[in-house]
């Protein structure tokens, strides 16, 4: 997966090593699978080609389809905010989790 979300940034493996404080030694050593990096630098390099771990790891979704366009448009959307509307938003969104939760329970 690391490959392939590189490719598909159009990036370089220079640049993605370079983005992600890396040598291009060590990130091809990645790349080849010859060496794992430790957690810290595995989240750099996630965050370096903007994806998260999981995502880097490959595991299977867990959700139905469509579900990462709309964190995508969710995520675009609370960049935009300002402090003081965020704030109000999140107060709303975990009093509606909290009431998904409570219904889930009593189920």
């Amino acid at each position: 997966m690391l490959r392939k979300r590189t490719e598909e940034l159009g990036l370089s493996y220079a640049e993605a090593a370079r983005r992600a404080g890396l040598s291009e030694r060590r990130f091809g050593n990645y790349l080849a699978g010859i060496r794992e990096p430790d957690l810290a630098t595995f989240c750099r390099i996630a965050e370096a080609l903007s994806v998260t771990p999981n995502d880097l790891l490959d595991f299977p979704v867990l959700e139905g389809p469509g579900r990462r366009a709309d964190r995508e448009r969710l995520h675009a959307a609370v960049e935009a905010l300002p402090e003081d509307a965020l704030e109000l938003i999140l107060i709303q969104l975990n009093a509606v989790a909290a009431e998904g939760r409570k219904s889930s329970a009593e189920d």
